[in-house]
């Protein structure tokens, strides 16, 4: 699904999303999302860069937004930035003991399920 930002004319597609309250929508077509809680992006060679400045600058404009979140496919690293009124706080999981607290939605993912069947190259 495509998510507006106020802050532009372009949409984006993320990986994953999530809403809670009422999904508001930019028109009639219920396929350009305005208030998503989190957004989920897989890092990829070609778009880390992107991902990590300008889309994430785009994303801080939407109200809606408490959680950011970036999963590496190359390593066990999940990112997770979380607004606390005007500042967004970074925390990284590496360990696949650990479990990603998403405190929208007051639920935990362990990373052992994010990377269940991933294998990475030697």
């Amino acid at each position: 699904m495509r998510v507006s930002t106020p802050s532009t004319s372009s949409y984006f597609y993320p990986d994953i999303v999530d809403v809670c309250d009422e999904p508001r929508f930019e028109d009639d077509v219920f396929d350009i999302l305005l208030n998503p809680i989190i957004l989920v992006e897989v890092l990829s060679p070609s778009t880390e860069a992107f991902d990590r400045g300008e889309r994430f600058s785009h994303y801080r404009n939407l109200q809606s937004l408490q959680e950011y979140i970036l999963v590496a496919q190359d390593r066990f690293c999940v990112e997770i930035f979380r607004r606390q009124n005007k500042d967004w706080i970074l925390t990284y999981f590496q360990n696949l003991e650990e479990h990603l607290p998403l405190l929208s939605i007051q639920t935990k993912l362990p990373l052992r399920e994010i990377y269940d069947r991933v294998t990475f190259p030697e």
